[in-house]
């Protein structure tokens, strides 16, 4: 049995509302166990009883940090000293840091580099260095499904830009079948936008967020589902391409026309010949410069 992850919580209550305890705790849980939950303050204060209410419903255990210089976060301070005592007790796999304090970047570096996996949570106003130092980052204000997405200043990635990526990790990690598995490329895509998240644009699933773009296509095998990019109808130099290259590895005895044609649909599942007004794939093939169909062999011809 898989090893479940064990993580840290540690709020910043000087730069978080208490509205969204449960939503941080619901969505820590989505990567593991937490084995600590503490929440930083100067619990003198007046402005802090939602969060006292918060820390004992949710068994959150306060820790008291008092203010001693006007102006300065001492908040801060009491977060990164407990966060690098966890980090060398070596009871936790990896931390979530829920502030929306620029301050913690670099905690987050650290702890990344000491191969700790990190879970930033924040509001939207959070500054862009601390959502990127962390391995994934989620905006508290998403998670609580609020309708706040229109800030332009929000840091959410834009779809052109995700979709250009998207295509880009896939010509990068295909396999031979120009390829990738949903969850690899769900991580990769993660690993270069670590505050993406598919419910910033209102859905649940990667699988139903990747299926507005286009210019991918997917292939379900058995329980994965597989990711490429879609054959545009006007890509012929493409199958040509992907024809030569299965027929050249045969050598000049040719290759079987039948299983050509499986060939290539397995590499480009979307091939249809009628996409290209032919009924039969012999006709589409000899009707390519560069082959010839002898005894149901298709060969090259060489200049």
């Amino acid at each position: 049995m898989e090893k479940e992850m064990r993580y840290a919580v540690l709020i910043d209550a000087d730069n978080v509302a208490a509205k969204y305890t449960s939503y941080i705790l619901d969505e820590v849980s989505n990567y593991g166990v937490v084995t600590y939950k503490r929440v930083y303050s100067d619990w003198t204060r007046p402005n802090t009883m939602s969060w006292k209410a918060m820390a004992l419903e949710n068994a959150i255990t306060p820790i008291q940090q008092y203010s001693y210089t006007t102006g300065k976060n001492a908040t801060d301070s009491a977060m990164i000293i407990d966060a690098m005592d966890i980090l060398y007790s070596r009871n936790v796999d990896g931390f979530c840091i829920v502030s929306s304090d620029s301050d913690f970047t670099r905690l987050a570096i650290r702890l990344r580099e000491s191969g700790m996996h990190v879970i930033g949570m924040g509001e939207q106003k959070t500054p862009k260095p601390f959502s990127t130092a962390c391995n994934a980052f989620k905006y508290l204000e998403i998670l609580a499904d609020e309708e706040l997405r229109n800030n332009a200043d929000s840091g959410i990635v834009d779809l052109k830009t995700l979709e250009e990526a998207v295509i880009r990790i896939i010509s990068e990690n295909a396999n031979a079948q120009d390829e990738i598995n949903i969850g690899e490329l769900g991580s990769r895509l993660l690993n270069r936008y670590p505050d993406f998240d598919v419910r910033n644009y209102g859905y649940s699933k990667l699988s139903q967020f990747l299926k507005k773009f286009d210019s991918l296509s997917f292939r379900q095998v058995g329980s994965s589902i597989l990711v490429s990019q879609k054959l545009d109808a006007t890509d012929l130099q493409r199958i040509q391409n992907v024809l030569e290259v299965i027929v050249r590895s045969a050598g000049a005895k040719g290759y079987n026309l039948g299983e050509l044609k499986k060939q290539l649909c397995t590499k480009v599942p979307d091939f249809n010949v009628k996409t290209y007004g032919y009924s039969k794939f012999s006709r589409f093939v000899e009707n390519l410069s560069g082959f010839n169909i002898r005894n149901n062999m298709v060969m090259i011809s060489e200049k």
